[in-house]
């Protein structure tokens, strides 16, 4: 009975809590269903598609015409290279202008003629990025110089609409299109949600679920039972990083039969880096969960910990875009490390050399936070 690990009890226990987990349906949508919905939404939102659409508004500044004065650059510009769509619906565009490009894609402007009002609007709310307004041989551009979209737009419609048509520019150059494995949005998201989906499902299927028995006096009633607490907890973590290994197989098939995606760097290196980063989160949720019996406590401690990491860490964008004094900070955070870890063996074929010193940061971020968690932890 004196046996610092009871084999028999810690098997039983696992058992109770894999099928306790896999009972409730909310699993299913929440640990599978959910991040293969969202990589398929934004794999599709921001993979390249054949035709680049920029949608333009063209401002009505007096009542009948829609570029200014009938003989301004905009006006001719309109009428001598657009195609005119004649349908009758306010919600359709007016003007349509393609640059070819067999190489690049085409690149498709719509124009549409309305008000000024109307026309921020749907600049607020990303339908357009560009405001188009002529005033004689004079042209005005109206646009939001941080938006990277909009700037492109601005010197693409720049061009053609000041000279009439586009002129093509004369140089040696010859561009090569970039279609290297691993450059996609979609190669820079799943291995982000792969690591959200560790941090998230550790963070609340751990943390969560011991607050909510301690305050449901489940935990008190364990106390009788010749159950060692840290045969518990580590039941507990099993049962959770078993469940995050088969979400996360299952957005990693999705993504391989979807989009094409594959894995360049070690597998080996990719299931250690993935491992630590499971014992990392589930350090840190049995650490914040040690000694709190209020549900509403325990929601905000859990939230104080995966809301900023989830902003910071890179997941839907690089984190390069914060400000230089803060990357020191954002690159040693945990989900940061996990991160970049499985990225760099996803896209660009790490191995084992590259992820040893964030895999052996996280064990031990993960032992330390399980072992003062583990020494403070209380029943009731």
């Amino acid at each position: 009975m004196n046996r610092i690990v009871r084999f028999e009890q810690l098997w039983q226990l696992i058992a109770a809590l894999f099928r306790e987990i896999i009972r409730e349906p909310g699993v299913l949508f929440w640990g599978i269903l959910f991040p293969i919905l969202m990589s398929l939404g934004l794999g599709l939102a921001f993979t390249r598609k054949t035709d680049v659409i920029r949608k333009v508004a063209i401002i009505n500044i007096t009542g009948n015409s829609a570029m200014g004065s009938e003989n301004s650059t905009v006006a001719g510009f309109l009428q001598k290279n657009c195609e005119r769509n004649v349908s009758a619906a306010t919600d359709t565009w007016q003007w349509k202008y393609t640059i070819r490009d067999e190489k690049l894609g085409n690149s498709v402007f719509l124009f549409y003629k309305m008000q000024w009002d109307e026309a921020i609007k749907l600049l607020k709310r990303g339908t357009i990025n560009v405001l188009l307004l002529g005033k004689n041989d004079s042209v005005e551009y109206h646009f939001d110089p941080m938006n990277p979209d909009a700037q492109l737009t601005y010197l693409k419609l720049s061009t053609i609409v000041e000279k009439g048509v586009l002129q093509p520019v004369q140089t040696n150059a010859e561009i090569k299109p970039l279609t290297v494995n691993g450059t996609r949005y979609i190669d820079f998201l799943v291995p982000g949600l792969i690591a959200m989906g560790v941090m998230m499902s550790s963070m609340w299927g751990i943390s969560y679920g011991i607050i909510e028995k301690r305050s449901k006096k489940l935990l008190r009633r364990l106390v009788a039972t010749p159950m060692k607490k840290s045969h518990f907890l580590i039941a507990l973590i099993t049962v959770r990083i078993t469940m995050n290994f088969i979400e996360s197989l299952v957005l990693f098939l999705f993504a391989l039969f979807a989009f094409k995606m594959t894995i360049q760097g070690n597998i080996s290196a990719l299931i250690l880096i993935f491992l630590s980063g499971n014992i990392a989160f589930a350090g840190i949720a049995v650490f914040v969960s040690s000694h709190t019996s209020n549900t509403e406590v325990g929601n905000g401690l859990i939230n104080f910990v995966v809301f900023p990491m989830m902003v910071l860490s890179g997941i839907f964008f690089s984190y390069q875009n914060f400000p230089d004094w803060s990357l020191p900070f954002i690159k040693n955070l945990p989900l940061t490390m996990l991160t970049d870890g499985i990225r760099s063996i996803f896209n660009e074929g790490a191995g084992y050399h590259e992820v040893t010193m964030p895999i052996l940061i996280l064990l031990a971020t993960g032992a330390l936070f399980f072992s003062v968690g583990l020494k403070i932890f209380k029943w009731h």
